[in-house]
This record gives C-alpha cells, structure tokens and sequence, in this order.
C-alpha cells in the first residue's frame, strides 16, 4: 500500500503519464475523508457515503471501494494539504468530472444530516483548488441534496 501512495505522489516522470484509476480514485477518497474529519466526528454514515462515491465514480466492487477507502484514510493521516490530492485529479480530470467529483463531496457532507460550517468552509476550499467556479460550487451542492431527498 505505501508503494502505491509513494508512485501516486511521486513527481511524474513524464507530462503523460497518467496514472492508474485505483491512484486517482484514492485521491478523490481523500479528499471526502478529509472532509469527513473537519467536524472531528467522522460519522459511519459519512464512510458509507463514500464507499457508496467510490463505487459510482470508479465502477469498482464494493470490496474495492473499501481497499480504497482503506488506502485513502492511511494517506490522509500523512497529508499535509489538500493540494497533495487536488493537483493529481486537476491534471488529469476534466471540469465536468471535477464538478461530479464535488458533487460526491457534498453527499458525503450531508451524509449524517447536518453541514457543520467548517465542511461547508472546506468544500469552498477544495472546489476552489479543483478551480471550478461558484456556479459549479452551488450545482454541485444542488446535486447532492436534491439526490438524498
């Protein structure tokens, strides 16, 4: 698993090496997991909801989706900044799926009923360094809490 983290950190050797889904799909689970921690009460419905994004974002089997969660709790003990996960999905994931990967963010947010300010403050944050704009911000929001209605 560290060799893993290691290689989708790493500085990329070349401009078009891509990496692999199960990479991108940690990052993007790193970044729900974060989000999941703001409120210092990760909640296991919030970990459902991402397990839940894992699998319809990256069609994978929900024992995947959990390696993957797995993986993405262990790195996100490490991280230091959003940016370690927000720079590998802006090269190589376009604006819509950038904005469906916000959409998950903000389901996993409403996951446990409640948006405490600080998950609000930190979803701002992360579409900013996924540079979407607000219409994106606020489409994303609908999204989810038209999906959970």
């Amino acid at each position: 698993m560290i060799e893993r983290l290691k290689k989708l950190f790493a500085a990329p050797e070349t401009e078009s090496a891509k990496p692999d889904n199960h990479q991108l799909a940690v990052a993007a689970t790193a970044l729900m997991v974060q989000l999941s921690r703001v409120d210092q009460q990760e909640d296991e419905r919030e970990l459902q909801a991402i397990v839940d994004a894992a699998v319809k974002a990256h069609q994978v089997t929900r024992a995947e989706a959990r390696d993957i969660l797995e993986d993405a709790l262990g790195y996100a003990d490490d991280a230091t900044s959003l940016y370690e996960f927000t720079g590998q999905i802006n090269e190589h994931l376009d604006q819509d799926e950038k904005q469906a990967l916000l959409t998950s963010i903000w389901r996993v947010a409403f996951a446990d009923g409640r948006i405490d300010k600080y998950e609000e403050h930190l979803i701002r944050r992360m579409a900013d360094l996924l540079h979407l704009n607000h219409r994106e911000y606020i489409q994303a929001r609908h999204q989810a809490e038209h999906a959970g209605s």
